[in-house]
């Protein structure tokens, strides 16, 4: 598949017949929200894990030294918390652009309780794109988040805002980057720990 899957998602998916869409988040979606929406909910997907495995070569990495960036696995039984947003079909021209680095366009179901859901649209990077880095050691994934550097700035600056978020909204960052690989990155020379994600 190509790096720019921007085109390819609007052949995807019209949705110019429809009024408004719910769209999923569970990466930057959830702390930089630049596009407009008509309501916001903490909602879940089924059957699906986040997972740093993710090449940014557009973002917080380039294409000589990609960084890491999040994307969802296929895992019976897990759930992903993450936000939901309602939002206008004309929005996806930007958010096909932010996300053309490999991520596809699915519809799934968004539960905002056990009995209430609606189908969604999340983007998934999976690993027919030419983007996916796949699993490694989680200090060799530290190592490449704590050094890659891209237009959006720095990989570990997105990494400590997402679990930030992620832990106000009550959820965990359920990846397999552990505590110890964050404090690494934390830690990383070059970096001042105490400064805050920018």
């Amino acid at each position: 598949m190509a790096l720019d899957t921007s085109a390819l998602n609007r052949q995807r998916h019209n949705l110019d017949h429809l009024d408004d869409v719910w769209l999923f988040g569970y990466g930057s979606l959830i702390y930089k929200v630049d596009f407009p929406y008509l309501e916001q909910r903490v909602a879940t997907i089924e059957g699906w894990a986040r997972r740093f495995w993710q090449g940014s070569h557009d973002h917080r990495g380039t294409p000589e030294s990609p960084g890491r960036v999040a994307t969802l696995v296929e895992a019976p039984g897990v759930e992903c918390m993450g936000v939901a947003y309602r939002v206008s079909p004309r929005t996806f021209e930007h958010l096909d652009h932010r996300e053309k680095n490999g991520y596809l366009r699915f519809f799934t179901p968004l539960w905002f309780s056990e009995e209430e859901s609606v189908d969604g649209l999340v983007y998934v990077a999976g690993a027919d794109n030419a983007a996916f880095l796949g699993p490694a050691p989680v200090d060799e994934m530290a190592e490449q988040i704590a050094r890659s550097h891209g237009p959006s700035g720095p990989n570990a600056d997105y990494l400590l805002k997402l679990a930030g978020a992620l832990s106000e909204m009550g959820a965990t960052m359920n990846t397999s980057l552990s505590w110890q690989g964050w404090l690494r990155i934390s830690l990383w020379p070059g970096r001042d720990p105490a400064s805050p994600p920018r």
